[in-house]
């Protein structure tokens, strides 16, 4: 296994990480532009709720959005991988301020439904894939080691910190005089930071890799580790997914419908403090073991949060989920550290993209199966449908924990 997969990571790590030669401006850049991620799915569906009157059509509007970032995620980082971040990621800026542009003016002349999901749709599609292409490049800025996994680690926390800022500050600039100032500024700040991460001099030295003979259609998810690592980032998303439905439908129950968007934040805020902390030590220390293990214990704590039980009370949610939180960052690093072990060679932002299109589909499915449960059965029932679903797909993890093995190191040639 590489050492960057096993390694436990330090604050001394964290700071050669980020302190290393280069480093300092793509990381800024990466930041300015990942930042609007989390507020640009929010901001667009408060803005078309607003224009239209209608969260019907608002959300048909954001889920075309996100089906275009699922599918925009692996394309890009094809393209990446084999033309290197600059040149592609300068292209995609253009269209995606096009796009954002077009947007814009569709909901302002009050176009039909379908005319603004089809150019929300594109909007997504050509949405910055900045992740894959931020994480790939710690592999030209640090070496294999401990310094490597506290970059990882860095990436999955701060994505984890502006996943908390972002839909509040969209919620907020929704109240200004212009509704639709919130996905002015979220596009904005993709824009800017993308291509100043790809005009930065690390990104524009980092060239290609020349296309590989008989590239199967799945391109990395060909590979048997690249779909386990998938499988895992399509639980941890089912998961995340149905507690986003369930939690605002228990504690609206219970009389405190604010209170759902004070937990989850506060369940981001454990996530951040434990994946500092997991970092430096993890368990189960092989990878292969470790993502079955992180997946089953967040399926059962997210399941536990059922006990709030019928009556509403709320102690025992709040516990168990600050619980569960603490699991989240974890896992999110452990996928990119699995990337780099089952990613093929020189295709480390298109297997990162399809790590993201498969949390992507699993938080869409999780957030529609939860409404289906919570309409039947009740709030406290979508906690047990997501931890089901997450111990389950924890065991098919277990069975096909061998593809993550480390690959043997090839013979010397005598």
């Amino acid at each position: 296994m590489s050492s960057s997969a096993s390694s436990s990571a330090s604050l001394a790590d964290y700071r050669a990480a980020l302190t290393a030669p280069g480093a300092a401006v793509p990381v800024l850049a990466s930041a300015v532009g990942r930042f609007p991620i989390a507020m640009l799915p929010l901001a667009t569906l408060l803005y078309v709720q607003r224009a239209t009157g209608s969260f019907a059509a608002a959300g048909v509007v954001s889920a075309g959005q996100m089906i275009g970032v699922a599918a925009g995620s692996v394309a890009q980082g094809r393209v990446i991988d084999r033309m290197g971040p600059s040149r592609p990621l300068l292209v995609i800026v253009a269209m995606f301020a096009a796009a954002i542009t077009a947007l814009v003016a569709a909901v302002e002349t009050g176009q039909p439904i379908p005319v603004v999901v089809a150019v929300a749709t594109v909007a997504g599609v050509v949405r910055p894939a900045l992740e894959g292409a931020s994480r790939s490049l710690w592999a030209v800025l640090v070496p294999p080691g401990p310094a490597r996994s506290a970059a990882l680690t860095y990436e999955a926390i701060s994505l984890e910190v502006f996943f908390i800022l972002g839909p509040a500050i969209a919620a907020f600039l929704v109240a200004a005089p212009w509704p639709g100032l919130g996905l002015a500024v979220a596009g904005t700040g993709m824009v800017i930071g993308a291509a100043g991460f790809a005009l930065s001099p690390p990104a524009r030295r980092v060239g290609g890799s020349p296309a590989r003979e008989g590239v199967p259609l799945l391109g990395a998810l060909a590979r048997p580790g690249m779909r386990t690592v998938a499988v895992a980032s399509l639980g941890f998303g089912l998961v995340i997914g149905s507690v986003e439905v369930g939690l605002p439908a228990v504690t609206a129950a219970a009389g405190s419908p604010t209170l759902g968007g004070v937990l989850l934040s506060a369940w981001s805020i454990s996530s951040v403090l434990a994946g500092v902390l997991y970092g430096m030590r993890p368990w189960p220390r092989p990878l292969h073991l470790r993502l079955p293990a992180l997946l089953f214990g967040f399926a059962v704590l997210v399941a536990a949060m059922a006990l709030v039980g019928p009556t509403g009370s709320l102690t025992v949610l709040v516990i168990t989920m600050v619980l569960s939180g603490t699991l989240i960052t974890p896992q999110v690093t452990g996928h990119s550290l699995a990337v780099d072990l089952a990613a093929p060679p020189g295709a480390a932002a298109e297997a990162f993209g399809w790590v993201i299109t498969a949390a992507t589909l699993g938080i869409a499915a999780g957030q529609s199966s939860a409404g289906f449960v919570v309409e039947a059965f009740g709030p406290p029932a979508s906690f047990v449908s997501a931890g089901t679903a997450g111990v389950l797909l924890a065991g098919v993890l277990w069975l096909r924990r061998a593809t993550l093995l480390p690959r043997p190191a090839p013979a010397p040639v005598a």
